[in-house]
């Protein structure tokens, strides 16, 4: 038998939370010396290594208690429930993420973020995705809502998303230079070669994404990441500006 200090040096794991172990009856020692110091045996030794591997899982001391006292715990129904909260859990944990990265990337774009922009986020992620979907169906058929998923996404960290990222920071950054400033066309020109890199040639898909964007209510019902009217109307401008060059080419 060992003391409690030593049990701490060959598991690393603290005199304090041996000893509320003990206090709530999960892992009692084997015996105590006349000092009163807890004694622990290769039993208890065994049976610490299986509350440390349990908790891994992210059971609880309670539930731990249960299942290591009850030799008829039923362990495939435990370790199922166990994973669908694991599971639950995961897909608050990715929200959260995506939640995070979009407010970086929007700070990108913006520099500030303020409470109106926030709110605009927070109603797009709370947005139920059944009802995002039944939207794409009422306003593109099935070969644009394919279309649909090579869209940028802000709320990721991919190389093409973060480019979007960037060209609208930059777009947003050099609009009180006017729409035909060099900068704001060269700005313009590489947003076409993207798009037409990633979707090519398709003038009609773009008009209707163009007409869905220019409405606050439809851009938020098919989930498109909220844009200021004032960039759209100035990106509007300057993209007529780019075409004109481009005819006179």
């Amino acid at each position: 038998m060992i003391s409690i200090k030593e049990v701490t040096k060959q598991t690393g794991i603290s005199v304090r939370t041996l000893r509320y172990y003990d206090e709530i009856n999960l892992l009692p020692p084997a015996g105590k010396t006349e000092g009163g110091h807890r004694l622990y045996g290769e039993k208890e030794l065994k049976k610490l290594q299986e509350i440390q591997f349990l908790k891994t899982l992210g059971f609880n001391l309670k539930e731990i208690k249960e299942m290591l006292s009850d030799v008829n715990w039923n362990w495939v129904q435990g370790l199922e429930n166990q994973l669908n909260y694991t599971l639950k859990e995961k897909e608050k944990i990715l929200e959260i993420e995506s939640t995070l990265k979009g407010l970086i990337n929007g700070l990108t774009i913006d520099g500030t973020i303020d409470l109106i922009y926030i709110q605009k986020l927070i109603q797009l992620y709370q947005q139920d995705s059944e009802k995002r979907n039944v939207y794409r169906k009422r306003y593109f058929h099935s070969d644009e809502r394919e279309l649909l998923e090579r869209l940028p996404n802000m709320n990721q960290d991919d190389p093409d998303s973060l480019e979007w990222v960037a060209l609208l920071g930059q777009l947003k950054q050099h609009m009180n230079k006017g729409v035909a400033a060099p900068e704001i066309q060269r700005i313009i020109r590489r947003m076409h070669e993207k798009t037409l890199e990633t979707f090519g040639d398709n003038d009609a898909f773009f008009d209707k994404i163009w007409a869905i964007r220019k409405s606050p209510e439809k851009s938020q019902e098919v989930g498109f990441y909220p844009i200021e009217q004032e960039v759209l109307d100035f990106f509007e401008k300057a993209w007529d500006v780019f075409q004109k060059n481009e005819n006179n080419d």
